[in-house]
């Protein structure tokens, strides 16, 4: 955040650098001996503009910088020269290639935009946000990619109202790019599926570790799945002021009280990642805590415990939240997504998925 300044001051300087070099070169050729050239300040101009600038301002500038790279020559009674003719000839060539360039560079924005539309349309399919209030609970999410153009990753959530309670799951995909993607939609599809359907907590996470054995054994090579899945699983019944919680070697959640009091859940068994299971099994078990009204339960991906300040020091979210007190999830997240940033200095590491859900008093 604290970069916005100075980079919004260095792109309004580029935008007016063409006309300080045509002024420069202009300068630089009238008041300097006739063996003296300013020609690299008059091609520099289009150049610089090609990138910044519309396809018409492109076409002007060049025009511009030919016209002045004339006039001057005129001004100083060298028009016909051969000097004079060869750096006219040149600017204007460096000119043409200016327009072609962005030419080039506009129809890479426009297919950048394109493909920036398709990965929205991909992330509200895979990641669409629940609603603010589900199954009596007040809900939130975020969603924060470390690449700025990067809207969808590894890390997924998803909330369920089920006959069994409010079911949440949070997780982190090991790796990047479409394999990961290709993880989050099937731990995703089957945990919509299994959250409906089993009775238990327990039984989901084998329902997910079934599904996720089940599609590695069909893919193989380049089309592989990522390797594991951390996660964490969490059920809050209807009228009972607990949460359940299957915690496979995910971070552990946080229960904010109202008053400002912090507690974190670490599971007091630890269990392997989902996708594992050729390491060994071992059978969840569900931990229960109690969840009063007015308490908001938050569930993270390592994005935000590991972004680091310029002097390496780790993000810690309980130090940071203990005894504050926020009224609603959203205001929570918002909260810890702007200190986040601004603890990394605008910069994240991985990305980070955020989901809060607070039971109303």
């Amino acid at each position: 955040m604290e970069q916005e300044g100075p980079i919004s001051h260095a792109r309004a300087f580029v935008r007016v650098l063409p006309a300080l070099l045509l002024v420069a070169g202009a300068f630089y050729d009238y008041f300097t001996p006739a063996q003296f050239s300013a020609a690299p300040l008059y091609a520099a101009a289009p150049l610089v503009a090609a990138p910044l600038y519309s396809r018409r301002a492109t076409v002007l500038t060049g025009a511009a910088t030919v016209l002045v790279v004339l006039v001057v020559h005129q001004l100083l009674g060298i028009l016909l020269q051969v000097q004079a003719v060869a750096e006219t000839v040149t600017v204007m060539t460096v000119a043409v290639l200016a327009v072609l360039i962005n030419l080039l560079v506009r129809r890479s924005s426009e297919r950048l935009a394109t493909q920036r539309e398709i990965a929205e349309a991909a992330q509200r399919a895979v990641l669409p946000g629940p609603a603010g209030r589900i199954g009596g609970f007040d809900v939130a999410v975020r969603y924060e990619a470390a690449q700025a153009d990067a809207l969808i990753g590894g890390d997924l959530y998803a909330v369920q109202d089920t006959p069994y309670g409010v079911r949440l799951i949070v997780g982190d995909v090991r790796g990047k790019g479409m394999g990961a993607v290709a993880a989050v939609v099937i731990v995703i599809g089957a945990f919509r599926e299994a959250a409906e359907q089993e009775s238990t907590l327990e039984a989901v996470a084998q329902r997910l570790e079934r599904a996720l054995a089940r599609e590695g054994t069909r893919r193989d090579g380049v089309d592989a799945l990522e390797g594991f899945t951390t996660a964490v699983l969490a059920e809050l019944p209807h009228g009972a002021g607990v949460v359940r919680i299957v915690n496979r070697g995910h971070p552990p959640p946080l229960l904010l009280y109202g008053d400002g009091t912090l507690r974190a859940l670490p599971a007091r068994d630890t269990a392997l990642p989902l996708g594992t299971n050729d390491l060994g099994t071992w059978p969840d078990r569900a931990e229960e805590h109690g969840f009063p009204g007015g308490a908001t339960l938050l569930l993270y991906t390592d994005g935000l415990t590991e972004a680091r300040d310029g002097q390496g020091r780790f993000y810690d979210p309980e130090a940071r939240l203990a005894g504050r007190a926020f009224r609603e999830p959203g205001a929570l997240l918002a909260a810890l997504v702007g200190e986040v940033r601004r603890h990394a200095g605008g910069f994240l590491a991985d990305d980070m998925a955020l989901l809060a859900v607070r039971r109303p008093s």
